[in-house]
């Protein structure tokens, strides 16, 4: 039994050993429609301004986002803020002003966060968003309705059909 609780003792510990260092921020390497799909808001924006912060005692830094386009997402405001974690690998490094695609990500309080993999080209973010989803549809179902209303009103023109309203003279 104790030879068994060594083994196993000892392989944990080379395990340990040989280990590569951990990546805190992983950068996804997946096609720009999957990263949109999995990512619970996106916008494409300037940073406006940063300002530090603390959130339950780690560095967290606040950015200001100018929304040029809401790519997915509801209820997004203009100017956007963003948490982004501070001093980490995952660090979001734009410069104020220039325009970026954001990928970002729902907390448990509904504070939207940002990351360095988050942050992408803004042409391929646009691109995998395309139009907004059901826009043909409504198109095509305003274009129903309207031509109902121009037969029904075509109709009864031809019919001579007249309302009777009080007081209108009789044809």
């Amino acid at each position: 039994m104790r030879l068994v609780a060594s083994a196993c003792l000892a392989t944990s510990a080379l395990a340990l050993v040989f280990a590569g260092d951990a990546l805190g921020c992983v950068r996804v390497d997946e096609p720009m429609r999957k990263r949109l799909d999995d990512s619970d808001a996106a916008v494409v924006g300037k940073v406006l301004s940063r300002r530090e912060t603390e959130v339950r005692g780690a560095p967290a830094l606040l950015l200001t986002i100018d929304v040029e386009q809401k790519v997915k997402g509801r209820h997004l405001g203009n100017p956007l803020v963003v948490r982004s974690p501070l001093h980490t690998d995952c660090d979001v490094e734009v410069a104020n002003g220039k325009t970026r695609g954001f990928l970002l990500t729902k907390a448990p309080d509904g504070t939207l966060l940002a990351t360095g993999a988050g942050v992408v080209a803004a042409t391929p973010l646009l691109a995998a968003g395309g139009e907004p989803r059901g826009g043909v549809i409504k198109v095509v179902v305003g274009l129903v309705i309207l031509a109902i209303v121009v037969l029904w009103a075509l109709r009864r023109l031809k019919r001579g059909a007249r309302p009777e309203l009080p007081g209108a003279p009789r044809p």
